[in-house]
């Protein structure tokens, strides 16, 4: 669950007011350190949770530091 809130906090981060009206886990700090990697990484994919994690996982020499840490602190 703890992943999949992460994923969800990423993926939505993007769309603040939809993530705010969806309720999502993710803290606002996770979102701030991963939405730019998402958006300049992963823009494909976005609106697709796991496809957004695993881009970002694929991408993970590209991340910037505070969104790797993010990952990092989730295990992944």
């Amino acid at each position: 669950m703890k992943k999949l809130s992460f994923v969800l906090a990423v993926s939505l981060s993007t769309l603040p007011s939809f993530a705010q009206a969806q309720g999502h886990m993710g803290t606002p700090q996770e979102q701030k350190a991963c939405s730019r990697d998402a958006r300049q990484l992963c823009r494909s994919q976005l609106g697709d949770d796991n496809a957004v994690q695993q881009c970002l996982m694929q991408n993970r020499s590209k991340l910037s530091r505070s969104c790797s840490a993010v990952f990092q602190s989730h295990g992944m």
